[in-house]
């Protein structure tokens, strides 16, 4: 049992076929329960929209959570996802199931995720969060030759087509595709999973909380984007981006959990695993 919602923050997806008019019966049944209530459907997102709000209700889908997820984590903002896009792995709760949570949800009576982020700090000042991954990616159809530095040693010059640096919540997004392993949400840990690697031998690796990596280009490979959450951060060593340094964030995100999620449960659902998922 968490505390009760007073302060509620509904961030929409206008976009989305119905969720304007969810947000708005979601906002109504708030204020009905004497809770404070606001819609926001704008982005980007101003700064400080969740600053002082208990919970924040996402109706969209992963890519909307994913939008207040740095600010949530930073405010300690309670984050639940209401999904009306494809995947839902983040967004876990369909329409009729955070209908029918939702007074259990304003009265506190729901459990918590904590999802670690990811902190990128680029060598030009910029900072940036990611709760599922930082890519670094060659720009052109050249491979690129990334250095990459653990605590200041060398780990290995990996020469292929990028990187990406992956939470456990990420670990299911590009990760994966890439061949990446899954991690569990609970494990302090991140994945460093090379892109097409040149050189077969250059396998992922997982490292884990407290560790330092730093990325640059080692020179003679493609010039080099880097994006987070899949939004750009910055393009080649021009713009001050690169090295980039990259560690596990201090704070989490408090993600709210559907009534008897479990974690194999969801990959077993999302992922079409065998086996009966309703012993789990």
């Amino acid at each position: 049992m968490e505390a009760a919602i007073r302060s509620l923050v509904i961030v929409v997806n206008a976009c989305k076929s119905g969720a304007a008019a969810l947000a708005e019966e979601l906002a109504a049944r708030t204020l009905a329960a004497g809770r404070e209530v606001r819609i926001h459907s704008g982005y980007p997102l101003p700064a400080g929209l969740l600053k002082g709000a208990d919970a924040c209700c996402v109706i969209g889908g992963d890519g909307t959570l994913l939008s207040v997820a740095a600010e949530a984590a930073r405010e300690g903002t309670r984050v639940l996802g209401v999904n009306m896009g494809k995947l839902g792995f983040l967004a876990m709760f369909t329409v009729e199931e955070a209908r029918a949570f939702f007074d259990s949800f304003l009265a506190g009576d729901f459990r918590l995720s904590d999802r670690s982020l990811l902190i990128c700090r680029s060598s030009g000042g910029g900072m940036f969060c990611a709760l599922n991954d930082v890519v670094v990616r060659s720009t052109s159809s050249r491979v690129a030759r990334l250095r990459v530095e653990a605590d200041g040693k060398l780990v290995n010059v990996y020469v292929a087509d990028g990187l990406v640096l992956s939470t456990p919540t990420g670990s299911t997004a590009y990760n994966l595709s890439a061949g990446g392993p899954l991690i569990h949400p609970r494990a302090p840990v991140l994945a460093m999973t090379p892109i097409c690697p040149h050189t077969l031998s250059n396998r992922g690796l997982i490292v884990g909380e407290g560790t330092l990596l730093r990325v640059s280009v080692d020179g003679g490979g493609s010039p080099v984007s880097v994006t987070s959450d899949g939004m750009p951060c910055f393009q080649d060593e021009a713009e001050g981006g690169m090295p980039v340094e990259l560690e596990l964030a201090p704070f989490r995100l408090p993600l709210v959990l559907r009534p008897g999620y479990t974690y194999f449960k969801l990959l077993h659902t999302k992922l079409g695993w065998s086996g009966n998922h309703l012993q789990m």
